[in-house]
């Protein structure tokens, strides 16, 4: 099974559209930059040939193990700091990434350049428009805790709804003399940072995560 100049052709293809993803999600510090979405496009081309060259009556069979293998990569950048989610656009980069590299491998060459251009403008254009959106309206989850002998939910919510923020109370726990009360918040930017402020700057208040 000798190499062939097409090869060496989809395989450069692959390395470049990988990456110009790659680049941009260094420069935003992502798990998943540069080598790696390198690999993933190029990986995901070798295979793609060599499921022509090895089931060359059904070359699906390869192709669609690509996309099981690329599940366990993504899964690996999600993680949960607290009440947050992060790594999703990364997983949704790396899974694309892996499309664009077997685009390349089936020789769907204007395909995989047209994606690949889609994309880097979603990554970098419409980021700042969704951080627009999130001056606006965002919606977040608060973890609160407090003293029970010094404050009660209901003078939290009584403070909170005078700041002229809408909340929804999903969960109270309550440990010896301490209550963690969990709520989804939706507010502008200027109203996060009243709450922010008034949270820190009440004492009765002992911690709370967003």
């Amino acid at each position: 099974m000798d190499i062939t100049y097409t090869d060496i052709i989809k395989i450069a293809v692959a390395f470049a559209l990988g990456a110009l993803l790659g680049l941009e999600r260094e420069y935003r510090s992502k798990p998943a930059g540069f080598r790696t979405l390198i690999m993933i496009t190029v990986g995901a081309t070798v295979f793609t040939i060599l499921s022509y060259r090895i089931s060359s009556g059904t070359p699906d069979r390869i192709a669609a193990n690509i996309i099981t293998g690329i599940g366990f990569i993504g899964a690996g950048v999600i993680f949960k700091e607290g009440m947050k989610v992060s790594g999703m656009t990364t997983a949704s980069t790396i899974w694309i990434a892996a499309a664009i590299g077997m685009a390349v491998g089936y020789g769907a060459y204007y395909l995989a350049a047209g994606v690949t251009v889609l994309v880097l403008i979603i990554l970098m254009l419409l980021a700042k428009l969704e951080t627009s959106f999130d001056k606006f309206h965002q919606v977040k989850f608060y973890k609160i805790s407090f003293c029970v002998d010094d404050y009660t939910i209901d003078e939290l919510e009584k403070n909170i709804s005078q700041l002229g923020i809408n909340f929804k109370k999903n969960n109270v726990l309550k440990s010896n003399n301490e209550v963690v009360v969990f709520y989804k918040i939706g507010a502008n930017q200027n109203e996060y940072q009243l709450l922010d402020n008034y949270l820190m700057q009440t004492k009765a208040i002992m911690s709370f995560e967003v």
